[in-house]
């Protein structure tokens, strides 16, 4: 289904910008309605999808942010964490040494695609968990240690500069040139991060550092110069993230590492939660999404996306092949609940624009 013109609910809009008798209040501030209906269409950009978008549901809100603008994101929470921007294919390898001005060499091991097994590590656990033993459970990057001797160097591919070339329609395009490498560490002072980083034949480094922030699920640094750089909205702010994702495949019986377009994650650190709803009968899929209510919601299924981001991921979609474009998988539909405890029906409407272009998600929801 594709619509030509997307609209927020007027009503919703006003709702969520006035206050009403009914309003509750707190510390004298008045306490905004969720927005109740709207149609949203995320400024992905197109084939090369050059943006990661944030959503937030309750405001209709979202945040867009250029996907090879930033590199590392660092943990605001209890854990010393770190993470990859797994959206431009970025890996790392632990290297057996803590001297950073040590003269490092590439290695073409370290990446993504069909030749790098998931638990070599090279790449974060996509399902967004943090924690975990390494060996592709957890962060690829280890949990920054108050021994300084545990906090090693990383090898680090910068993945890719987000891509430029206009691929057919029903394609993309989201590699653009190689960024390059750097080497890294990473160690605490007090509750900061101090992250050191440097070309590999550099003998010496760049210091930087980062500070916890706990309005936000992370803090995000770009290695190209040092500096933070705003990327999530903070986190009771967003739900949902459209954006190009590092994932794990099956291969005979062991994961290998899989870059997928066209993905859609979760708040996995704020709290949002997701269940899929899959009709038997698709002619039907548009009935039972309308007649969807409240009472229909199965808390116990939203279990899964506590532990787990991909729960929306690629399952909205097809994504075509030598004899049929992408399209909108049209038997289901999601439920989700925001960061704030509201739950919604959502369902995905287009993923190309009306001339078969890519990267032009659009999707309806309502408050139930």
């Amino acid at each position: 289904m594709k619509k030509s013109i997307f609209i927020v609910s007027a009503v919703a809009l006003f709702m969520a910008s006035c206050s009403s008798d009914d309003d509750s209040t707190t510390g004298g501030e008045t306490a905004l309605l969720p927005v109740d209906e709207a149609v949203v269409a995320p400024f992905v950009g197109g084939a090369n999808e050059p943006n990661q978008v944030f959503v937030d549901l309750s405001s209709a809100q979202e945040t867009s942010i250029q996907r090879d603008s930033w590199d590392l994101g660092f943990y605001s929470g209890s854990e010393f964490r770190v993470i990859l921007n797994g959206s431009i294919k970025m890996a790392v390898k632990q290297l057996n040494t803590t001297d950073i001005t040590e003269v490092q060499e590439e290695d073409a091991s370290v990446s993504v695609g069909y030749t790098t097994l998931a638990d070599l590590g090279y790449v974060d656990n996509p399902t967004g968990i943090l924690t975990g033993v390494g060996n592709g459970e957890g962060t690829a990057i280890a949990e920054v240690s108050d021994n300084d001797e545990e906090n090693k160097v990383y090898l680090v591919n910068l993945g890719y500069e987000v891509g430029t070339t206009t691929p057919e329609a029903g394609s993309v395009a989201l590699d653009g040139e190689a960024r390059g490498w750097k080497k890294i560490r990473i160690t605490k002072q007090g509750n900061d991060y101090v992250l050191q980083y440097a070309d590999l034949d550099a003998t010496t480094a760049q210091s930087v550092t980062i500070s916890k922030n706990a309005n936000y699920n992370f803090v995000f640094v770009s290695l190209t110069n040092g500096q933070t750089v705003n990327v999530e909205p903070e986190s009771d702010k967003w739900d949902l993230n459209f954006t190009g994702f590092t994932n794990y495949y099956p291969y005979g019986t062991s994961q290998i590492t899989y870059y997928f377009s066209d993905f859609i994650t979760t708040n996995i650190h704020g709290g949002t939660q997701v269940y899929e709803v899959v009709v038997s009968d698709a002619t039907q899929t548009e009935t039972a999404y309308a007649d969807f209510a409240l009472e229909d919601v199965e808390d116990a299924d939203f279990w899964v996306s506590i532990t787990d981001q991909r729960v929306i991921g690629s399952n909205w979609r097809n994504g075509g092949g030598p004899s049929s474009g992408p399209s909108i998988k049209d038997d289901r539909f999601y439920v989700v609940k925001d960061t704030d405890g509201n739950i919604y029906k959502l369902r995905l409407l287009a993923l190309t624009n009306d001339n078969g272009v890519r990267g032009y998600p659009v999707f309806e929801y309502e408050l139930l």
